[in-house]
């Protein structure tokens, strides 16, 4: 036999059987004193036994209702819980938030932005899945990542683009390289120079690729490095130079090396986060947009 009962049965059981009185149960209960006793004797021909003992002074539990009782205790806290569980969900304050992003705004953009978030959300569990930009458009498009932070995307019929910050080009060299003054220079300098370039799949290559071939130039690149750390060590011994997005300059500090702005073309990465289209995100992952939004601002003000 399956017995069905409701919290707000639960409740008033409870209520009933703590306070022995149908008056005082009822005024707990915030119902009529009739209205409660349809209940108790709703819960009895559900039961298909007595729960309480009647006298005119006395209300008792019957060995039936003791062992409702027990259980009744149990379902409530479960409830109570599971409901705080999801109050907490809902404003945010717990769950779990995935961010793909590009290895320049994991490394650089979203600690900051991880760690505001985090002052208000210390229990929201956070992943990190970085990667070149069509690695995590996928994980967006997929719903394997609530937020993507990346370059701007061609038009895509299940992502929804907002742009963060515009993340300019330079030229990236030894500090003792002649190169290393002050003030802005042509994408020509590399035209008699080693150039050290990332990989073909990667965004910063798109990008100099671009400005190569807008500023007539044809530059044979070096290496084809998949990571900025490979790249940036081999600027520091030596091998030649690159270019660089300004986002990706806490990364080079360890070698040392200095950044000039490139103009002639200017070119700028257009950053932004990417979220797919129709699809509600959490309070914990509407959060976290927010802080990563902020942070971008912050950037872009430097």
């Amino acid at each position: 036999m399956r017995i069905n009962l409701t919290p707000q049965q639960l409740s008033a059981f409870l209520h009933l059987a703590a306070t022995g009185s149908f008056s005082e149960a009822a005024q707990r209960q915030g119902v009529s004193q009739p209205a409660l006793s349809r209940t108790i004797q709703q819960m009895e021909a559900t039961v298909g036994g007595r729960l309480f003992d009647r006298t005119t002074r006395k209300v008792a539990l019957t060995p039936i209702g003791q062992a409702l009782h027990r259980i009744a205790e149990r379902l409530t806290a479960e409830f109570d819980s599971a409901a705080s569980e999801l109050a907490r969900m809902v404003a945010g304050r717990s769950g779990r938030v995935t961010v793909a992003a590009l290895p320049s705004i994991a490394a650089v953009l979203l600690p900051p932005a991880i760690a505001h978030f985090r002052e208000g959300h210390p229990d929201v569990e956070v992943t990190i899945l970085d990667g070149l930009s069509e690695s995590v458009l996928e994980a967006v498009a997929q719903g394997r990542a609530d937020l993507g932070l990346t370059i701007r995307p061609s038009p895509h019929a299940t992502l929804t683009y907002r742009s963060l910050l515009a993340d300019e080009f330079g030229l990236v060299c030894r500090s003792d390289d002649d190169l290393a003054g002050e003030g802005p220079l042509p994408w020509s300098v590399f035209g008699n120079r080693p150039f050290i370039a990332m990989a073909a799949t990667s965004s910063v290559r798109q990008m100099t690729d671009a400005a190569f071939l807008q500023a007539g130039l044809a530059i044979p690149p070096l290496f084809g490095c998949a990571f900025l750390g490979t790249t940036g060590n081999l600027v520091a011994a030596g091998l030649g130079i690159t270019a660089l997005p300004r986002l990706t300059l806490p990364l080079l500090a360890p070698y040392g090396l200095v950044w000039r702005r490139l103009e002639q073309p200017v070119m700028r990465r257009q950053m932004g986060i990417v979220t797919r289209t129709g699809r509600t995100l959490a309070p914990a992952a509407l959060a976290l947009h927010a802080a990563v939004a902020r942070q971008g601002r912050l950037e872009q003000r430097r």
